[in-house]
């Protein structure tokens, strides 16, 4: 027997029979076949890996995936070929991946969508949870609350107190109806009492267009977007909804820190495989992943789009996964959103 085979497990899925082994002493080498005769073995990765990403080509969650995949080239010494596929708030690109063969050359880049379709759309052809195999939770970035300077609020409390003292006077922009911007605008009413009007936009271009422009008075968004806006002097900036303060401002405080405990979201960034994927080719990406997360050009480049690097094991990012589904489905439930 060879002296660096390890074990080997035999399994059955979709009438096809596969073989999976775990290689090398140094554990370097991840070897499986999926829908592949029971009799061949080969290794992983033997070709090009596809990264679905189901948000257009040059957004903030493309960059981030193209960043991971040109690392995780390097790693494998396969090209991990990054393929957009969006629509239907990253919907279409998802079904896709749940529906592609659990061989390990389609993944998924989810993001926090994840947690908030299953509420918000009424007939879902796959499950959140059953049709994937977590990797790993690659990186987030906080929203940043910002508002128009006519709005007399140079505090979150102070902002508080103001919709207190004028109820429904106050509107909030979002990207859209059942956007993460909007039920984090929800979120903030729930936990303050508040009664603020929500004003959705078809995406973040417009919405920013009109707050900057005074037709709206506050929005939840992304820090790379507000946060050159609030330093110029054309928005406030009053904190972020991280658990900790961000590097990206360090000077703005958290939404716990500025009284609302428990207002801690953002949008995040992780690694998905089909269900059913040989589990030794998890482990195997998520030890690579790990890896590149480590990166010091990698951590660069996720600070120019406003994330920070988080990585750990594909356990953790399932637990992940579940409190998102739990905690979206509270906001969407008390909110009185109608799934589409």
């Amino acid at each position: 027997m060879n002296r660096n085979f390890r074990q080997t497990r035999a399994c059955a899925f979709g009438g096809w029979h596969c073989v999976v082994i775990a290689l090398g002493i140094s554990g370097s080498i991840v070897c499986a076949a999926a829908q592949t005769p029971a009799s061949s073995i080969v290794t992983y990765p033997t070709r090009p890996i596809r990264l679905v990403v189901p948000w257009p080509a040059g957004g903030g969650a493309d960059t981030v995936g193209r960043a991971f995949a040109q690392a995780l080239t390097e790693a494998v010494g396969k090209q991990v070929i990054v393929d957009n596929r969006p629509g239907a708030a990253a919907i279409i690109g998802t079904e896709l991946v749940a529906s592609a063969l659990p061989d390990g050359y389609t993944l998924l880049l989810p993001t926090v969508t994840t947690g908030i379709n299953p509420y918000t759309h009424r007939k879902l052809s796959y499950d959140a949870v059953k049709d994937f195999e977590p990797v790993i939770l690659l990186a987030s970035s906080p929203y940043v609350l910002v508002i128009h300077p006519s709005v007399p609020a140079r505090s979150v409390s102070e902002l508080i107190a103001l919709a207190k003292a004028k109820p429904n006077q106050l509107n909030y922009a979002s990207t859209g109806k059942g956007s993460a911007p909007h039920l984090t605008g929800e979120w903030f009413k729930m936990l303050t009492g508040t009664s603020i009007v929500h004003i959705p936009y078809k995406g973040g271009t417009p919405a920013m267009t009109d707050l900057i422009g005074g037709q709206v008075q506050m929005a939840f968004g992304n820090v790379v977007g507000y946060l050159p806006q609030a330093r110029a002097g054309k928005l406030k900036a009053l904190a972020v909804t991280s658990a900790k303060r961000t590097p990206q401002a360090p000077e703005l405080p958290t939404m716990i820190e500025s009284g609302v405990p428990g207002l801690v979201t953002g949008t995040w960034f992780g690694i998905q495989a089909p269900a059913r994927t040989p589990q030794a080719i998890i482990d195997y990406l998520n030890r690579m992943l790990n890896r590149v997360l480590a990166s010091p050009e990698l951590i660069r480049r996720l600070a120019i789009e406003g994330a920070d690097p988080i990585g750990g094991t594909p356990r953790e990012f399932a637990d992940y996964i579940k409190e998102e589904l739990i905690r979206w489905s509270k906001v969407v439930r008390a909110a009185g959103i109608e799934a589409e």
